[in-house]
């Protein structure tokens, strides 16, 4: 594909672990969430700087704030503060920015990360998505379901944003040593056909490791929607336990940014128009990311074109 006809938008990075090297208090199960309620000042300055390095898709810091992670982690009573929070926090930064950003709210998982054998029966994930969406729908551009390891769960998120008619994109997570299956087990490639027949308008694999994101973009290139990747510098993401804390996770020492930039270069190679990055990946991988794509001819999408 031409380079000259191949433009690229550029996601923002790992907000949760952004957060926890500028914030000096300790790491909760709630993850970024408890930063909203003790420095939410240091949210709009992480999302001022991924934009400022080239992000043109900001993703709101509400990942851990669902009503089954509150109720075991924190308060339920502080789901509609938290959700009231992080869209003034992405609104703000867009503001201060100056720039044409689109914000993309988040629908996680409701239960943890990486466990698709946590994930809730159909009818509660809708209903919760459907809160979910119910509290966004109106101050977003678009959702992202994020993190998606069962096929079933990632309908329901989807179905829940068709239903307010709100554009979503699906990431799914994939196994680390085979990027052509969830962490369920279930073929990408069918999952995301699915979830394109339910409405979704984009497909994208997260919080993997850069080499498996590579592998599944073979997956998704035949799908007829926009499809991407943003990939997390976890050794093994899969190690969180349900309600641990970032802590014990190990990052890799070979992600710089320059090196993390390769591996986005060889996703947009394979016809992916939609790139950012996961934990792990700061501002400054997506600066090295957006400049290596103009140094290689690409057009970077400005969401006021």
């Amino acid at each position: 594909m031409s380079t000259e006809t191949h433009r690229i938008v550029l996601l923002d990075g790992g907000m949760g672990q952004e957060l926890r090297r500028r914030s000096e208090r300790p790491a909760t199960p709630l993850w970024s969430a408890q930063v909203m309620l003790d420095e939410p000042q240091l949210v709009v300055a992480a999302h001022r700087d991924f934009i400022d390095a080239g992000a043109r898709v900001i993703i709101t810091n509400n990942y851990s704030a669902t009503p089954q992670r509150l109720a075991r982690d924190g308060d339920p009573a502080l789901f509609a503060p938290l959700q009231a929070a992080a869209l003034e926090a992405a609104r703000q930064a867009r503001e201060q920015s100056g720039r044409a950003v689109r914000i993309a709210g988040c629908l996680p998982p409701l239960v943890a990360s990486y466990h698709h054998e946590l994930v809730p029966d159909d009818a509660t994930c809708l209903r919760d998505y459907r809160r979910l969406v119910e509290v966004q729908a109106e101050e977003v551009d678009l959702l992202i379901c994020e993190t998606m390891t069962l096929t079933r769960g990632a309908l329901a998120a989807t179905r829940a944003a068709v239903e307010r008619q709100v554009p979503v994109w699906v990431a799914f997570s994939v196994d680390d040593a085979d990027g052509t299956r969830l962490r369920s087990g279930e073929p990408l490639a069918e999952a995301a056909r699915a979830v394109v027949a339910a409405g979704a308008t984009a497909v994208l694999v997260n919080c993997s490791v850069p080499e498996a994101v590579t592998t599944a973009m073979a997956q998704l290139a035949g799908l007829g929607v926009p499809f991407g990747g943003y990939a997390n510098g976890f050794t093994s993401a899969a190690d969180l336990a349900p309600g641990g804390t970032v802590e014990g996770l190990e990052a890799r020492r070979d992600l710089n940014p320059e090196r993390y930039a390769e591996h986005a270069c060889d996703w947009v190679a394979q016809g992916a128009t939609l790139v950012g990055g996961c934990c792990e990946v700061g501002p400054a991988h997506i600066a090295a990311l957006a400049a290596r794509l103009v140094a290689l001819g690409y057009r970077l999408d400005d969401a006021a074109e």
